[in-house]
């Protein structure tokens, strides 16, 4: 599809073209979650056993409650009710709240949210971190 000045997109496009879902055992959110390039399509096409959601800029909206929530309906609308695990790389005022507000959500999804208080330093630097075992 061409955008020149003729062309116009609908307005309610989405990140992600309807397809047949991917199945993978771990898939990092792109765009440090953030909702310009992950929508509901995402979820119910990228469909994994954990997702890593990173991001901790709140002005940028990083992570996005709506990539989150996004999750939820995406997966609501998976065949089989597997296990999901979303490891945040980050403490977020986002990810808190909407861990608590969904919580029964997930559970009824089961989508675990795997919290971490381990911590890896190298030279100066120092970033929580989470030990995945495949």
């Amino acid at each position: 599809i061409s955008k020149g000045p003729g062309n116009s997109k609908s307005a309610k496009s989405t990140a992600m073209p309807p397809g047949p879902p991917v199945y993978l055992d771990l898939v990092y959110i792109p765009n440090h979650s953030n909702s310009k390039n992950v929508d509901v399509e995402f979820f119910k096409r990228v469909r994994s056993s954990y997702y890593v959601v990173s991001g901790n800029n709140s002005a940028a909206e990083e992570p996005s409650r709506a990539v989150l929530d996004s999750l939820l309906e995406g997966k609501a609308q998976w065949e089989s009710n597997m296990q999901v695990t979303l490891i945040p790389t980050h403490d977020s005022e986002v990810m808190r709240e909407w861990y608590q507000e969904t919580h029964e959500k997930q559970q009824d999804l089961n989508i675990m949210v795997l919290a971490s208080s381990s911590t890896v330093v190298m030279q100066d630097e120092s970033f929580p971190a989470c030990k995945i075992e495949l």
